[in-house]
C-alpha cells in the first residue's frame, strides 16, 4: 500500500480536535444571540476593562464566549505552525493558514458588532464566516486522516449529489443567521402553516426571510433524501447517508420545538430571563449547532466521495471513519 498522507498520528488527533472545538464554539456563539448578551460587554477586545470580567448574567455568555473563541484561535494559530512544519502535502498547509486568516477575520467582525452595536449584515456576516471556519477546520481534519485501502470508484450521481449538498446547506444557514438577527424566529406560532397559511401575507421583513427559510428547509430535507437515496443505490458511503437523515430530523424536530415553546410561554421568553427563557436560549442554539453538524457533515460526504472518485491503482483515500474514533 502507497501512503499519500503521511501525517503524524498526534498532529492528525490534534485537527480532529481543533475541528471539533470549532463546532463548539459556534454553539457558544449562538447562546450569545440566544440569550440576548450579544451586547451585555460593551467594549472590545477587554470586558469591562479585564480579561474575566464577573461571570454573571448576560456577561457569562458574552465574555466566556469571547475566552472559548480566544481559545480557539490560539489552537488554530498552532495548528498552523505544526501543520507548516510537519504536514507533507502543500495544500493542507496552506489551509493552516487559510483557517487561521479566517479566525482573525471572524474575530475582528465580532468586535465590530459589539462597537458598532449589533448592526444585522455585521452580525451575519460574523455567523457566515463561522461556518466557513468550521469548514475549513473540517477539510484539514479529513485531508490529514490516515491513508486507507484501495476502494472502487465513486458512484457519480453520488458525487453530482453530494457536491452540491454542502452549498445548499451553507445557503439555508446563511437564510438561518439573517432570521436570529432580525428576531424573526417566531413570527409564526404554527408549523407547518406560517400564521395558518401555506403561503403567509408577507407584511413583514421578519415575515418574508422566516417564511424563506422555511423553503430553504424544505430544499436542504429533499436534498439530503437525494443523496441518501443516491448513497444506499450505490451501496456507498451509507454511514453519512444514515447520519445526515438522522440530522436533518433532530433539526425539524428542535425547529418545531422553537416554535411551539415559544407559542406556550410567550411572557416568560419576552423576559429573557428564568428557566423557559434559558431553555428556549438552549433549544434554538442546539438548532443551530446542528446546522452545522449538518453540513461538516455534508462536507465530509462530499470529500470523501470526490477523494475516491479520484483514486487509481496507485492511490488511496483518506480513512475518514477515524474522524468519529
Amino acid at each position: 500500500m502507497i501512503s499519500v498522507s503521511p501525517t503524524p498520528v498526534w498532529l492528525r488527533r490534534f485537527t480532529k480536535l481543533v475541528a471539533v472545538l470549532t463546532l463548539f464554539l459556534i454553539f457558544a456563539g449562538a447562546m450569545v444571540t440566544s440569550t440576548g448578551s450579544g451586547l451585555a460587554v460593551p467594549d472590545w477586545p477587554l470586558n469591562y476593562g479585564m480579561v474575566i470580567p464577573p461571570m454573571i448574567g448576560g456577561i457569562l455568555y458574552e465574555a466566556g464566549h469571547r475566552l472559548i473563541a480566544g481559545a480557539v484561535g490560539f489552537l488554530i494559530l498552532l495548528q498552523a505552525i505544526l501543520l507548516q512544519l510537519f504536514e507533507p502535502k502543500s495544500y493542507v498547509r496552506k489551509l493552516g493558514w487559510l483557517s487561521l486568516g479566517c479566525v482573525l477575520a471572524q474575530g475582528l467582525l465580532g468586535g465590530l458588532t459589539v462597537l458598532f452595536l449589533q448592526p444585522h449584515a455585521l452580525s451575519v456576516a460574523h455567523g457566515a464566516v463561522a461556518e466557513i471556519l468550521l469548514c475549513l477546520n473540517v477539510a484539514i481534519a479529513f485531508s490529514t486522516a490516515k491513508a486507507g485501502e484501495k476502494v472502487p470508484k465513486a458512484d457519480e450521481g453520488v458525487v453530482r449529489t453530494a457536491t452540491t449538498l454542502p452549498i445548499i446547506i451553507y445557503s439555508q444557514i446563511l437564510l438561518g443567521a439573517i432570521v436570529r438577527h432580525m428576531n424573526a424566529g417566531t413570527v409564526f406560532t404554527d408549523f407547518p402553516l406560517s400564521n395558518g397559511k401555506l403561503i403567509p401575507d408577507f407584511t413583514s421583513g421578519a415575515i418574508v426571510a422566516n417564511f424563506a427559510h422555511r423553503c430553504g428547509a424544505l430544499a436542504v430535507t429533499i436534498a439530503i433524501l437525494a443523496v441518501a437515496r443516491a448513497c444506499f443505490r450505490a451501496k456507498q458511503f451509507r454511514g453519512f447517508a444514515t447520519a445526515l437523515v438522522a440530522l436533518v430530523g433532530c433539526q425539524i424536530y428542535l425547529g418545531m420545538r422553537v416554535v411551539f415553546d415559544y407559542a406556550d410561554n410567550k411572557a416568560l421568553y419576552h423576559s429573557l430571563v428564568g428557566q423557559a427563557a434559558l431553555h428556549h436560549a438552549s433549544i434554538t442554539s442546539m438548532h443551530v449547532v446542528t446546522g452545522a453538524a449538518t453540513l461538516a457533515t455534508s462536507l465530509l460526504l462530499a470529500l470523501s466521495a470526490r477523494t475516491q472518485r479520484a483514486a487509481t491503482s496507485q492511490a488511496v483515500i483518506p480513512e475518514v471513519t477515524e474522524l468519529a474514533a
